[in-house]
């Protein structure tokens, strides 16, 4: 070590100059660059001026505790620099239901986590405002516990389990302690980092350094590739990346009109949605530059002696929730769709529908933004929610069931003691993504391409929030972006998802903002899984450490022993959900109405479990809330004639066999009797007959009393001669 630190203190530094504007302190206000790595030579430092360790850890995530108690258990010296003054990001920060698809791949210290919460909840004392039993075992798609492990938790328990984490394996943290993103904030050389400076001036050096932030900010101040945004769908051959428009859920159930006076676009859009533009939304399946919306994960209660009434937020304005009217008065009743609940009468309030606590199109600046820049998109994330529970609560507008609902409800006043009981943490549900070694696509979650090197394995949703909120053609509101599809099951996550691409850095590893395309992160970005690539990054950082080679060239046959022999799951022998193959619109002839371009009224649920199908999936409508629900395909036509229309959807035994199908041809409305429980032999549809048409065809269906599942797909139009 002494000669690895005297050698270390004779190299010739390495400046990089320009990634980004000066910063002093995080409550300065200056602006971010991300311009081109251009390097100077400066003098060396003093070795009394830097701290030393072997693994220095810049984040304060629920990764980089697991990343630090990895490299204490394999001996080496390792300091946490957290931005944060509260340890475990997210977990902490109120994301209590826990997102991670298969409980069973969750392994190593992200598993002893979750082992520490249910030891937590087995005494008597954790149950203040609930009994245990009263409680009983409710979770996400499994059991909250499951005899060794809890899934669903308060956030002061998961700080605390952090805390005594860190004491147990006396890790040196350095809370509320910021990066300088500035000229002087990252020294490298030779593809190797050999110091960061924080904003107080302090330096702290290292032989292996770990990102593990959700922004990505030391790989980006080390010149690191990265990302930001959707990529189309063209760039990794994916299905589901880029815009998709209009979003299948979370999404208006009503024609509801953008315009302050309804209907009249000339008195302009109301606030929280983009005025029209002939690039708004955008082809679907291209890529931007847009981020998906942020919110605050909220823990709730409706126990009186520990409830705080939602704040009246400084700065409110009552027109930011016109939007959110409208929709109530025509019939939603969204707003309480995912008020999940945890232990002791408390939730983890997600969004949930048309307009919630995502607050769509306003974090676009985040991901590279300067501190400064990043502490305005939060105070207005915190100004938006705020003022949306407020308005639910007090705005004599409001439906008055509504608002005596919501009105039970208010902030946990004994969580988030020194923040208003408010989240210490917004959702940064994706900023920068590396460019790393490999990149984990929509086909790696498939199984359509291999994955050679796994450190750990994801399994939830592809799962994307909505982008933008934007006019449709016909003069309503709509969102975009929303994606929840399922892999299929459980998946690998290869390791040079972690490490940086050949020669850009020898000692940097990145543990959250991995290299993913934006829909293949949607899925990787949990909670859990982060947990496991920290285990993962750090056991790597000091296997390069003790054979002396760069993150690129660690042995992957020797990490993936020590891996196993933590408790980490690498592979996945269980079953995989096989999704069916989707038919291109373009390939069939006709004019095609795919449901993406058809109008729905109602809540419909989307899928691609069936095939084959048209498009990306095909829609259905819960079998539920029968007379609310209708969808009508609208094809404008080139020329005037007799038409023979199909419906396609997927087949099955439990879909409506008494639906009612409607064609209108602009001067007729004619019903057409239907069952949707099976299809002609061989064919994905059912032909609804040969009707005249002049310039525009409507065929549209309602779940009004029907006796199964409508689920629709796509309609066709095939002119006869």
């Amino acid at each position: 070590m002494l000669r690895f630190r005297i050698a270390f203190l004779s190299v010739l530094f390495v400046l990089p100059t320009g990634l980004f504007a000066a910063e002093s302190s995080p409550r300065q206000t200056k602006a971010a660059s991300e311009a081109p790595v251009e390097k100077t030579d400066a003098p060396k430092p003093d070795d009394k001026d830097i701290v030393w360790h072997d693994v220095v850890i810049y984040g304060g995530t629920s990764a980089a505790i697991t990343a630090a108690i990895q490299a204490k258990k394999m001996g080496k010296s390792v300091i946490v620099i957290s931005p944060d003054k509260h340890l475990g990001g997210l977990t902490s920060g109120g994301l209590g239901w826990t997102d991670s698809g298969k409980k069973e791949v969750v392994g190593g210290l992200s598993l002893m986590f979750y082992e520490r919460v249910f030891e937590h909840y087995q005494k008597p004392e954790a149950w203040k405002q609930q009994k245990r039993e009263e409680y009983g075992n409710r979770a996400q798609g499994t059991p909250a516990a499951d005899g060794r492990a809890m899934w669903v938790f308060e956030p002061h328990v998961a700080e605390t389990i952090y805390d005594q984490l860190v004491k147990e394996y006396e890790i040196e943290v350095l809370r509320d302690t910021w990066l300088d993103r500035g000229p002087g904030g990252v020294r490298n050389s030779c593809c190797r980092i050999l110091w960061i400076k924080t904003l107080d001036g302090r330096k702290f050096a290292g032989q292996m350094f770990i990102d593990a932030t959700y922004e990505g900010d030391l790989m980006a101040a080390a010149g690191v590739t990265f990302t930001t945004g959707r990529e189309p769908n063209s760039k990794y051959d994916e299905t589901i990346n880029g815009v998709q428009a209009p979003a299948h859920k979370h999404q208006f159930t009503h024609d509801i009109s953008p315009y302050v006076v309804p209907g009249d676009p000339s008195s302009g859009v109301l606030p929280r949605v983009q005025a029209p533009s002939p690039d708004v939304p955008g082809e679907n399946g291209s890529g931007d530059k847009r981020i998906q919306a942020y919110n605050f994960r909220m823990c709730l209660t409706n126990v009186p002696e520990n409830r705080v009434p939602f704040p009246k937020p400084e700065g409110y304005d009552a027109k930011q929730y016109e939007l959110l009217l409208r929709s109530l008065q025509a019939g939603s009743r969204h707003v309480f769709g995912k008020f999940d609940p945890l232990p002791n009468h408390k939730t983890d309030t997600n969004n949930h529908g048309p307009f919630s606590t995502d607050n769509i199109g306003y974090n676009y600046d985040y991901p590279t933004g300067s501190y400064e820049r990043r502490r305005e998109i939060i105070a207005e994330h915190e100004l938006y929610q705020k003022g949306y529970f407020w308005f639910l609560c007090n705005d004599p507008r409001v439906p008055e069931d509504v608002r005596k609902r919501m009105n039970e409800w208010g902030l946990a006043k004994d969580e988030f003691l020194d923040n208003g009981h408010w989240p210490h943490q917004i959702y940064v549900r994706e900023a920068r993504r590396l460019v790393g070694q490999f990149v984990v696509t929509e086909n790696h979650l498939r199984y359509l391409q291999p994955t050679p090197r796994p450190v750990g394995m994801g399994s939830y949703n592809m799962d994307s929030h909505n982008v933008q909120r934007y006019v449709d053609k016909d003069g309503f509101v709509r969102n975009e972006g929303d994606i929840q599809k399922n892999p299929g099951g459980p998946y690998p996550i290869d390791y040079g998802a972690i490490v940086p691409a050949e020669g850009e850095c020898d000692n940097l590893f990145v543990t959250c903002a991995v290299s993913a395309s934006h829909i293949a992160y949607g899925s990787i970005r949990m909670e859990p899984v982060f947990m496991i690539l920290g285990q993962s990054a750090a056991t790597a950082a000091c296997m390069a450490i003790d054979d002396h080679v760069s993150v690129q060239q660690v042995s992957y046959d020797k990490l993936r022993k020590r891996l196993l022999a933590d408790g980490q799951v690498l592979e996945w022998d269980g079953p995989r959900k096989k999704t069916a193959e989707g038919i291109s619109p373009k390939s069939l002839k006709g004019i095609v109405v795919d449901d993406n371009d058809a109008r729905f009224t109602g809540e419909w649920g989307s899928s691609r479990a069936v095939g084959p199908y048209i498009g990306f999936g095909y829609r259905h409508d819960y079998n539920a809330e029968h007379g609310s629900k209708s969808v009508t395909f609208t094809a404008k036509l080139p020329e005037p004639g007799t038409y023979e229309v199909r419906l396609y959807y997927p087949p099955s035994d439990n879909r409506a066999s008494n639906a009612i199908v409607i064609v209108d041809n602009g001067s007729k409305k004619q019903p057409v009797p239907t069952t949707l429980r099976q299809t002609d032999p061989g064919k994905p549809y059912r032909t609804l007959g040969r009707y005249e048409f002049k310039d525009t065809a409507a065929v549209s269906i309602s779940n009004k009393g029907t006796d199964g599942y409508i689920v629709v797909d796509a309609v066709q139009l095939l002119p006869v001669k």
